[in-house]
């Protein structure tokens, strides 16, 4: 019988494929990038971007942002704590991460924020008040 991949999944192949020749990420122990996922949604106040960091702390997580960039940097350290231990396998990723957003000019780069809690970091990117949709009044004369 042969396998027949379904569009959606030959795409996610392909991604997979062309993410493994072209990264220029460090592999983790598995031999894979470190690429934490992330969401983005947006209200009339602001931009908000979600990253999955389970098993960071605070002190692991660094947020800048240059010629408007927005860089999230991170190390997840997993393995054995002492030199009597050997690690035989793992399914858990470890090792350093870099992800880039472009910022559109609408954000308000001064008031950024970042908050991390239960392993998700909260990035809100509060737009600049020129660029807020408004109302206008309509005034009958």
């Amino acid at each position: 019988m042969t396998n027949v991949l379904s569009p959606n999944r030959f795409a996610q192949e392909l991604e997979h494929v062309l993410d493994e020749a072209f990264s220029t990420r460090r592999p983790n122990g598995n031999g894979h990038p470190l690429v934490p996922r992330s969401a983005i949604t947006e209200n009339e106040d602001q931009f908000s971007i979600v990253l999955e960091l389970p098993g960071m702390s605070k002190d692991d997580i660094k947020v800048s942002v240059k010629d408007g960039k927005l860089t999230v940097y991170g190390e997840r350290k997993f393995g054995p704590t002492d030199e009597n231990t050997r690690l035989v396998t793992s399914e858990i990723k470890a090792g350093r991460f870099e992800r880039s957003y472009k910022l559109p000019e609408t954000i308000d780069t001064e008031k950024i924020s970042a908050d991390y809690r239960q392993g998700m970091l909260y990035i809100g990117l509060a737009k600049r008040e020129e660029t807020k949709p408004r109302e206008i009044e309509v005034r009958v004369k």
